[in-house]
């Protein structure tokens, strides 16, 4: 679901908000989410499920798939996603 449809959606169950305000809202949600996974913070959407900071370590013997040369691969950060029991339980149905 892209941000327009995404709008649509929410402008349809809250007809009462126009679309600047819901605008407003998404990017302030956005922008949370981002400075707190910017912070190494957990997020839990009770529900729905939590994002996470995963750091994956320095590799020294990792390779190039097309050439088969020996690389390194620096240390860095993921971001992980945990879906909850209730959103594993409705998409597996």
């Amino acid at each position: 679901m892209s941000r327009p449809e995404l709008i649509k959606q929410f402008k349809l169950k809250n007809p009462k908000l126009n679309r600047s305000e819901i605008e407003t809202i998404i990017e302030a949600f956005c922008d949370n989410i981002n400075f707190a996974l910017k912070n190494r913070k957990k997020i839990e959407l009770r529900g729905f499920g939590s994002f996470f900071i995963k750091k994956i370590k320095e590799r020294y013997s990792a390779r190039n798939p097309k050439t088969g040369e020996l690389i390194y691969t620096p240390e860095k950060n993921k971001i992980r996603f945990k879906p909850s029991k209730n959103l594993n339980k409705i998409i597996n149905e």
